[in-house]
């Protein structure tokens, strides 16, 4: 068995290599993992085990279709992480999310097709729905994504169904919450926050601090995308949801106290432009098909964090890993 993954040096991505690579996944524990990663800001080589008799490394851009056509040849399945994931650069300069999100997932699925893959997961994010004021967004819900981010993730989606519908490509889609969990860069919120609080400076909080996110650990999300790489059917879309509801001040208000810090720290900003109030997504169907479940408290996954961050200084310091832009999502 063999499994390329895109953006395999990133937060979500190297999580799910190293867990492929510890026999976390039945059936899966002899795979060999190929990662293609470009290293940009947010890809950091620490984050893999670097070594590993059943890993390559590949530096490069997933928008290079000659480079995808050399390695993905022999591949299984491909699950495919890579993007640009954060808001405020987006609103910044939405030219490289376009390429890459858009661009890149379709140049990854051409030399899937092109190369016989015969299966491909799609990660997504629940940012594609825009913002939501009560309930919670189904498979069926339509896309009306507020950011250029989203919006660029909204048309890789578009994109992966077509090569589905078009080509047959035996392809699934995930959309997940908002993730936290360790090696995250430190541009996010909880990371950011984190950090900084740990070092004794201030954190920026958007506005009221109103803004409510569900949260899902990155050890649910991996599991749940590797349920839908096995399980999952062609053409089909899974929520992928962590069930812990809370607004940006109760996650500020939480790690002052995991990291012995008080009010005086958190400076207001002004708000995000198009700062989506909302996200709740309904996940019964990955639950009730594929046999889901978070098991991570979100409490103790949220000390454990903090944990990890006081632990490992030396990760956080990493230039791929200290870069914050502005204020987190």
């Amino acid at each position: 068995m063999k499994i390329l993954v895109t953006g395999g040096a990133g937060f979500i991505g190297s999580h799910y290599v190293r867990s492929l690579l510890a026999g976390a996944y039945q059936g899966f524990e002899n795979a060999h993992v190929t990662v293609v990663d470009s290293l940009t800001y947010a890809g950091n080589p620490d984050n893999l085990p670097l070594g590993h008799p059943r890993l390559e490394f590949v530096k490069g851009d997933i928008c290079d279709l000659p480079l995808l056509q050399e390695v993905l040849p022999g591949h299984d399945a491909v699950v495919h992480f890579a993007a640009e994931s954060h808001v405020d650069r987006s609103l910044a300069g939405a030219a490289d999310f376009v390429r890459t999100n858009v661009g890149g997932t379709q140049s990854v699925l051409e030399g899937c097709l092109r190369s016989g893959v015969e299966r491909v997961v799609h990660v997504s994010t629940d940012e594609v729905y825009g913002s939501i004021d009560e309930g919670s967004w189904t498979e069926e819900s339509p896309l009306l994504p507020n950011s250029p981010y989203a919006a660029s993730k909204a048309g890789s989606d578009l994109i992966a169904r077509s090569y589905w519908r078009t080509h047959g490509l035996d392809l699934s889609i995930t959309r997940c919450s908002n993730n936290y969990g360790p090696h995250q860069h430190v541009e996010k919120l909880i990371p950011l926050f984190t950090t900084n609080l740990l070092e004794g400076l201030p954190v920026p909080l958007y506005g009221d601090g109103g803004n409510v996110r569900e949260w899902l650990h990155v050890d649910d999300h991996c599991r749940a995308v590797q349920l839908v790489l096995t399980k999952g059917e062609a053409g089909d879309i899974y929520n992928i949801g962590g069930g812990h509801h809370a607004t940006n001040r109760e996650i500020t208000e939480r790690l002052l106290d995991l990291c012995g810090r008080d009010w005086s720290l958190v400076r207001k900003v002004a708000d995000r432009k198009g700062h989506d109030l909302r996200y709740s997504l309904d996940d019964s169907k990955i639950r009730e098909k594929l046999g889901y479940e978070p098991r991570v408290p979100f409490e103790q996954g949220l000390a454990d964090l903090v944990d990890w961050y006081r632990e490992n200084r030396d990760w956080w310091h990493h230039p791929n890993a200290s870069q914050a832009l502005s204020p987190a999502s």
